[in-house]
């Protein structure tokens, strides 16, 4: 009996994800290149490199800067304009740069020099096809002799030959697939991430589509975002996986009272990652809509918050485990899933290392999804808004412990004077507040007369880890985390709109920062900080403000504080023997809201922690940085903007 086509395929894609690992060796092995935008596909930002070490990084200079748009095309399209949160973070390949550039198009430059190779063109001149906004990176293919650059750009996934930027017209429709399922905008695709390409399989996340928690329309109105793999050579779609369980699927049953049926949202709207040897994508699904409200969705939420190990040869699942239940804080797993090798009690593991914007670090064997060191069910507080179903429990980690503040008590607040002290004391009266997980409460404050304005959470919808946080080095087995600590006021209200489908929803001003007094923080520092966690035994190696913070503020500069760190942003590359590590600029969301913006660019000793070394750049950073070699000398690359500076790629070296 002759296999259908369908099976063909699969076992054709199956020999290409084997066959692959010799083309994509470079992400499976030390190398000087950085083919991928998270280092290499299983995304541990990592690079050999020591030519810039710790006796030499203070000598880092600009060497030279690039703008996010080239001029041969705001000459051509003057109407083009880059957005100025440049997330742009560039692959490298033998010698040559591939990044998206400030409108989502993709440019090739020299890896020395900074100057253009080629620059994708629109792919007409009707406004829809002139119109984008940057991704966060580009993913590359080779076969033999040919070689391509796959991104994604608004609703369309783009093929372009690497050599001359030209489209691959016998892929899709001249070059490029449509994303979009369906008309509507229910159906709308976006996506800030970048694709994944795993043999010759091109794998595709996005975001959720229909409203979001401050929204207050139809609140259940949209598709749940699926996962797609396209075939790199032809752009054929192979399969979807789709964050809400079939009929057929156990998982279904924790959607109750037929939720499965409306769900929207959940997309992987970050960056994923794979095991190239075992042909597994690794999943990172975002929260159901809307997030502070699940009273029309009882049950558990399989698989919102979930990390989600897929075959790429068939997007059959093989494991997953629920981060959160019944999501009520917008605590998506918005960060790349880690891959890294590592070894507990003399046991040698394939881990995969996956933190959510709880701050909240799991770690499962990536083969099998066993936990690395148990993980408990937990009683948490319970919601008092009526019709709410949240979750009795929650999953802890046993190890490591969390990687920012969980929870707020009195304590927590700023106590630089007790004064300051005393006034943080008097808003958090206001509010609801207790441990992790204290659920959304009903606003019902009244100026003059108080009453509650909600929950304060911590960390927030934009505390904790995010897209910026995670990396991984196989040197020491070490993770390093980048969070923030940040508090948001989760408040329930009755919504106003005639086509409200739910029960009560975020408060518009909800969701975002609760201030202390004065301007400062609500909570004790660090606000900012990077965390290295020794991955054989779960535990802290060091943990360190990232960035000055607000120690300048008129009510604490005659305090003589240390660094408090900036609750930006900011990512980082981990070498041989340091870290490098930017400020957000104030062009990035959260560093704008918080204050936490900075231009200054460090380099620290990865063993202790310590900074040796700072350069200040023109502006803040918005992508992550990476680094090659070249020609006898280390680059490191990033993307910076900031109001008054437009956006563009710098260049430091030596």
């Amino acid at each position: 009996m002759q296999p259908s086509p369908r099976r063909r395929l699969q076992l054709a894609l199956f020999t290409a994800v084997v066959s692959g690992i010799a083309s994509q060796s470079s992400a499976d092995s030390p190398s000087t290149d950085w083919p991928y935008y998270g280092g290499n596909i299983g995304f541990d930002r990592y690079s050999p490199l020591e030519l810039i070490n710790p006796s030499n990084a203070r000598d880092l200079k600009i060497l030279w800067e690039r703008p996010a748009l080239d001029p041969s095309l705001t000459e051509r399209y003057p109407d083009l304009i880059a957005e100025d949160y440049f997330r742009s973070t560039p692959i490298e390949i033998d010698g040559t740069l591939y990044a998206p550039d400030g409108a989502g198009l993709v440019e090739a430059f020299d890896a020395v020099t900074g100057k253009t190779l080629w620059v994708q063109q629109p792919f007409s001149d009707r406004v829809t096809d002139l119109a984008g906004a940057t991704t966060r990176g580009v993913a590359y293919w080779r076969e033999g002799s040919e070689a391509r650059i796959v991104s994604v750009r608004g609703e369309y996934l783009y093929c372009l030959d690497a050599s001359t930027g030209k489209p691959v017209t016998s892929f899709g429709d001249q070059g490029r697939v449509g994303l979009r399922r369906a008309p509507g905008p229910e159906a709308a695709f976006s996506m800030t991430g970048g694709p994944l390409i795993v043999g010759n399989v091109i794998v595709v996340g996005g975001s959720g589509s229909g409203v979001r928690s401050n929204d207050e329309g139809d609140q259940k109105k949209g598709l749940p975002e699926s996962i797609r793999a396209y075939d790199v050579r032809t752009g054929a779609r192979i399969w979807e996986f789709s964050p809400v369980p079939p009929s057929t699927d156990p998982a279904r049953s924790t959607w109750e009272g037929g939720s499965a049926e409306v769900a929207g949202a959940m997309g992987a709207y970050g960056t994923l990652s794979a095991d190239a040897q075992l042909g597994y994508v690794y999943i990172p699904f975002s929260a159901p809509n809307p997030p502070t409200w699940g009273g029309w969705r009882p049950g558990n939420n399989a698989y919102g918050d979930s990390i989600v190990a897929l075959d790429a040869r068939t997007g059959k699942k093989v494991w997953s485990f629920q981060t959160i239940h019944h999501d009520l804080w917008d605590h998506d797993l918005s960060a790349p899933p880690v891959l890294g090798d590592i070894t507990v009690n003399g046991r040698k593991i394939k881990a995969v290392m996956v933190v959510g914007k709880q701050a909240v670090l799991f770690t499962f064997d990536r083969v099998t999804g066993a936990p690395v060191w148990p993980i408990e069910e937990r009683p948490v507080p319970q919601s008092t808004a009526p019709g709410e179903h949240s979750a009795p429990t929650q999953p802890f980690p046993t190890k490591p412990a969390p990687l920012d503040r969980q929870g707020v008590t009195p304590d927590d607040l700023i106590d630089f004077t007790p004064k300051l002290h005393q006034e943080a004391l008097a808003i958090l009266k206001n509010y609801t507040y207790g441990p992790a997980y204290t659920p959304p409460s009903l606003y019902t404050f009244k100026k003059g007369v108080g009453g509650n304005k909600g929950t304060v959470v911590l960390p927030g919808t934009d505390g904790g880890a995010n897209w910026n946080t995670g990396a991984f080095d196989p040197d020491t087995g070490t993770y390093y985390a980048m969070t923030v600590t940040a508090p948001g006021a989760y408040a329930l209200v009755k919504p106003t709109a005639p086509d409200a489908t739910v029960d009560y929803w975020a408060r518009p001003e909800g969701m975002w920062m609760v201030w202390g007094p004065h301007g400062l923080p609500l909570t004790k520092p660090p606000y900012g900080r990077i965390t290295a966690v020794d991955m054989s035994t779960g535990e802290f190696s060091w943990v360190i403000p990232n960035g000055e913070g607000p120690r300048n503020h008129p009510l604490l500069k005659h305090l003589h504080l240390p660094p408090l760190g900036n609750p930006g942003r900011a990512a980082l590359v981990v070498t041989k023997s340091l870290i490098f590590s930017g400020e957000s600029s104030d062009a990035v969301w959260l560093a704008a809201e918080t204050k936490g913006f900075g231009r200054y660019f460090r380099a620290y000793d990865k063993a202790t922690g310590k900074e040796v070394a700072k350069i200040q750049l023109p502006a803040g950073t918005t992508a992550a940085p990476i680094t090659y070699g070249r020609q006898g000398k280390q680059y490191v690359v990033v993307a910076i903007a900031g109001m008054g500076h437009a956006p563009e790629w710098i260049a430091l070296g030596l």
